[in-house]
């Protein structure tokens, strides 16, 4: 029997949606030709053509269930209904039936996304190679080769290969990839390291701690793997109420022919007991929202996301990339010398970081040109010090800007330029801290800078009914700043994926169903976990993109309260039209009951039915929720 199945399976799944549309249209063609009877030359009813194409598969389909599962679905009731009404002669209510159930079908398969990429692509982020150092010298190797103790090298640009410490050298690495921070990390030796992680600028050596599957980004696939495992697709309602439906539908037209022994009757209730309007009732509704969304900028890739997204309570949101821009930029520029004005400390440092590799760096330069429209002034004798900031002479001041440590090499003292930069730092700013020709001079601020719709945007999630929360792997005092900005009052700082893993588990386990907004590719095991993600599609990474259920194309924010008013107006569509069409159809079985309706006009009313749900779903296209 297995192979018989197995055969009729691929069978059913050969030519996939190109298949099923050309068998609906040529069934479609075929139904106008038998109800006006254009083809009377034809030896058979025109409607046979709907059958073989749309009635036979969803035959099979029920047979399968039926076969391999005992799983008793809405198709074994259109089954039912289809080969009775041929039985009694009623091909046109056959096909008709038939089309309008693989039509349903068709509109449910289209909701649902491709097969995502997340996981490979998080695979090819893996380094593949590693620089051993061995015996005084230094080798490549595959970077699952490397042991742990191994000694290894990592040059400027290239990707950290396993977790380890960092034994010599300076530099500073983008940790985006695990913890979503903005800015890069300065590290020195003692410091961790994790695969996955690049290294800006600045060779170092270090010591292998975690290797192959104990390593950072390891971890990162295997936890989306198991967020995805987590999340089951919600079931259609006509298939979950398909059992009592068959029961029912079978008993009244058992019952009416016993009674009236009148067969045409019998078989009329089983025509109009199919459940189309019911079928068709989610997924026209879905297809009309997701076509709303679409407008505004949203790309939902899961069919079910829309349904799940109205049932939402929280909504979790990642910082950087999401509500913020996810670069630093200058914030504050404040000089300590009577005789230096900002102007002229912002010009200097900013000639100081210009040949700088460094990403804080990069951002003064960028800063200085946007606020002057000019380029900044030419520095001689440039020095890169990795881990502390730079040394450069520009218009014959000797300028060095960094941090603490560095200052204090150059016994500089810093003290004063601590306590006035305190403020910066308690709103959780990086600060570069500035002497000039020996003297501490001054410091710049940089901050990750709020996207200017993101407080607007939280105020109408607020007023959606829906608790925004703040996730983010920034430590305590920029989240603590940040949140306030906003007004969330529910933050987690310093969040690697795991955490904001653990979170969402916790809240969802205390009925508090999740949604989640992330850009990166350490948000992606949430984004799989809550009850629905959201991804930034236009900055966010690939990753994020592929494991979330919806992607937001251009960034905009703003439509995010839109959206979630959308899925709970969708929701409402839905259940006005399961309520119409189940009403529709006990009132149909009434009449075939008492045989008013033969099963042809019966098949016209509980087709007229679906028709209304259709426009009914249709409403949403264009639908937006008043002001």
């Amino acid at each position: 029997m297995t192979p018989v199945i197995h055969a009729l399976e691929r069978f059913l799944e050969w030519g996939g949606v190109k298949k099923d549309v050309t068998c609906l249209v040529l069934s479609g063609v075929a139904l106008l030709v038998s109800i006006f009877d254009l083809l009377p030359q034809l030896p058979f009813d025109a409607a046979w053509a709907a059958v073989l194409l749309c009635g036979v598969p969803i035959i099979l389909e029920a047979i399968i269930g039926l076969v391999t599962a005992f799983d008793i679905k809405a198709d074994v009731l259109v089954s039912i209904a289809l080969i009775a009404s041929l039985l009694i002669g009623e091909d046109f209510a056959a096909g008709e039936v038939a089309f309008i159930m693989q039509l349903g079908a068709l509109l449910e398969d289209l909701t649902v996304a491709k097969a995502r990429a997340g996981i490979e692509k998080l695979v090819h982020l893996t380094p593949q190679t590693a620089r051993r150092l061995r015996d005084g010298g230094e080798e490549v190797i595959p970077a699952e080769q490397v042991a742990v103790d191994d000694v290894l090298r990592v040059l400027p640009g290239e990707t950290v290969p396993v977790d380890g410490v960092i034994l010599t050298g300076h530099t500073s690495i983008n940790q985006a990839v695990m913890t979503g921070e903005s800015l890069p990390v300065d590290k020195g030796p003692g410091d961790e390291v994790s695969s996955g992680t690049v290294n800006q600028f600045g060779a170092f050596e270090m010591r292998a701690a975690k290797v192959g599957e104990d390593s950072s980004i390891q971890r990162m696939i295997r936890l989306v793997q198991s967020a995805d495992a987590g999340k089951a697709r919600i079931v259609g309602l006509a298939d979950r109420w398909a059992t009592w439906i068959v029961v029912a539908a079978l008993t009244a037209a058992a019952l009416t022919g016993l009674l009236t022994r009148d067969p045409i009757r019998a078989v009329t209730i089983l025509v109009v007991f199919c459940p189309c309007a019911l079928v068709l009732a989610t997924p026209t509704a879905i297809m009309a929202a997701i076509g709303n969304a679409t407008k505004h900028s949203f790309l939902v890739r899961e069919g079910d996301a829309l349904e799940r997204l109205a049932s939402v309570s929280q909504v979790t949101f990642d910082k950087t990339g999401t509500l913020t821009f996810g670069a630093p930029q200058v914030t504050a520029v404040e000089s300590l010398l009577p005789d230096v004005s900002r102007q002229d400390l912002y010009g200097w440092t900013a000639g100081a970081e210009l040949r700088s590799e460094h990403p804080l760096g990069r951002a003064i330069v960028q800063g200085w040109r946007t606020e002057t429209g000019e380029a900044p002034p030419e520095a001689e004798d440039f020095r890169m010090l990795p881990g502390r900031g730079v040394s450069a002479t520009v218009r014959g001041h000797l300028v060095i800007a960094g941090n603490r440590e560095l200052l204090a090499e150059r016994n500089i003292p810093w003290e004063l330029l601590s306590q006035a930069a305190a403020p910066a730092l308690e709103q959780g700013c990086t600060v570069i801290y500035v002497a000039v020709d020996g003297c501490p001079a001054g410091f710049l601020a940089l901050a990750d800078t709020l996207r200017p719709d993101a407080a607007q945007t939280i105020r109408n999630v607020q007023a959606a009914g829906v608790t925004p929360v703040l996730l983010t792997g920034d430590h305590e005092k920029a989240a603590r700043h940040i949140a306030g900005e906003l007004g969330i009052s529910a933050f987690q700082a310093e969040c690697l994926p795991e955490d904001k893993l653990a979170w969402i588990d916790r809240s969802q386990q205390t009925g508090k169903l999740v949604c989640m907004v992330g850009d990166g590719i350490n948000d992606a095991p949430a984004l799989k976990r809550a009850h629905v993600g959201i991804a930034m599609g236009g900055v966010g990474s690939d990753i994020a993109v592929d494991a979330a259920d919806i992607a937001l194309v251009n960034d905009d924010i703003r439509e995010l309260p839109h959206l979630l008013a959308l899925s709970r107006r969708m929701m409402r569509t839905i259940k006005v039209n399961l309520t119409f069409s189940m009403t529709l159809n006990f009132l149909a079985i009434a009449l075939a009951i008492t045989g008013i309706l033969d099963p042809v006009v019966g098949a016209l009313v509980h087709n007229a039915g679906s028709v209304l749900v259709i426009i009914n779903s249709s409403l949403l296209l264009k639908w937006r929720k008043r002001a």
